[in-house]
């Protein structure tokens, strides 16, 4: 009798040990188990093509080495895809052929990708998009004309071109061009609010000095050079041109090689391009570049995408521009100030009060493209359209 007593009470002490093993006929597993933060998925960076390549030394190039760098650093898989083409299509066939590689964040510069975006976002609500100079006009128009709602899985960024613009036309003036040049790449929007605000800040400073300033304006319609662009880029040159702001991808190729042969100078795009122009075609070719944070973006977003913060860029269409009037590293928009080429007519000390004036709103700047081509008041400008 004892016995089984003793073996009574020793199953009962099983029992409660088991319960309390399972906690209570397991309630809680779900609550104790480790969350998965955000942070803590594994990130595969894919970077797509537009239309150009990864060495047109501009927005390609740019988005390419900024996203490549940042992956390298934090140990993230990175490739890219080009398209086959130029069509919404095979852009949608490279985001298809990225995601099915397993590549969960897409990096898309360049409005071009507005269709492929309207067509994959919802398709894959696990991968995040994160686009560059794709405007919400850009998704609405893809979109059918109709409003495009925002997307959790969808980061937009455009660029104040116009700012850079009117900066660049401002200092060339100032350092004492009369015969300026705008050649621009295709009459997109970016490339427009570039031109108009080219145009914008040569009048401002021909204002302030009283020059006779005259500005031969032009699209070449594609985004590389060629025979025909230079010829008319030799026109120009031979006719007294000095300076051109090459805006466009691979488009400077023309305007530095008519401006080579007169001594002349180029403005560059997107990027600080004095490196790569004055490699190529000698050493003070260039004398500004008229730039947008593309690097800094990708850098921010991608933090973000790291650090388990994309809540504070989905779903969003962020204008980008100016920020501040003593830092100029939080600007996305801006000269160059170590390689633009100053003198006492336009100092570094004058740049920063250029920005500051429109930081500060004593200078405003039009982005308004709808007109067919850029007027001014105290310039005469000599609008082209097309050369192709």
């Amino acid at each position: 009798m004892r016995m089984k007593k003793f073996l009574a009470l020793m199953l009962a002490l099983c029992m409660i040990l088991v319960l309390a093993a399972c906690g209570g006929g397991g309630d809680t597993s779900a609550s104790s188990a480790p969350e998965v933060s955000e942070a803590s998925v594994d990130v595969k960076v894919a970077m797509i093509t537009d239309y150009g390549d990864i060495t047109d030394q501009s927005f390609n190039q740019t988005t390419y080495e900024a996203s490549k760098a940042f992956c390298e650093e934090n140990g993230f898989d990175f490739t890219y895809y080009k398209p086959a083409g130029n069509t919404t299509a095979e852009r949608v066939a490279m985001i298809d052929k990225a995601v099915e590689d397993g590549y969960n964040v897409l990096v898309l510069p360049g409005y071009a990708f507005g269709g492929a975006i309207v067509e994959t976002v919802d398709m894959y609500p696990d991968v995040k998009f994160v686009a560059l100079d794709v405007s919400q006009e850009t998704l609405d128009e893809a979109n059918n004309k109709t409003a495009f709602p925002a997307h959790d899985n969808l980061y937009c960024a455009v660029y104040q071109e116009e700012l850079p613009g009117y900066m660049a036309g401002y200092a060339a003036v100032k350092m004492g061009f009369t015969k300026l040049g705008f050649l621009g790449g295709m009459a997109v929007p970016a490339v427009q609010r570039y031109g108009y605000g080219f145009v914008q800040g040569a009048d401002a400073a021909a204002a302030e000095t009283g020059a006779a300033v005259t500005l031969n304006y032009v699209y070449g319609n594609q985004f590389q050079g060629d025979a025909d662009i230079t010829a008319a880029m030799d026109t120009w040159c031979s006719g007294g041109t000095e300076v051109i702001f090459a805006c466009g991808g691979g488009i400077y190729t023309s305007a530095c090689e008519a401006l080579q042969k007169t001594g002349g100078k180029v403005i560059g795009v997107d990027t600080d391009q004095s490196a790569v122009i004055d490699g190529q075609y000698g050493e003070g070719m260039t004398v500004t570049s008229a730039m947008k944070g593309l690097a800094t973006t990708v850098n921010s977003v991608l933090t973000a995408i790291k650090d388990g913060q994309w809540d504070s860029y989905k779903g969003q269409v962020q204008n980008l521009g100016l920020v501040s009037a003593d830092d100029m590293s939080l600007n996305y928009v801006g000269l160059p100030e170590d390689t633009t080429v100053f003198n006492d007519s336009f100092t570094l000390d004058d740049y920063h009060a250029l920005v500051a004036d429109m930081v500060n709103g004593k200078i405003t700047v039009s982005n308004d493209v709808s007109a067919a081509e850029p007027t001014a008041e105290h310039i005469t400008v000599n609008f082209q359209g097309n050369i192709k």
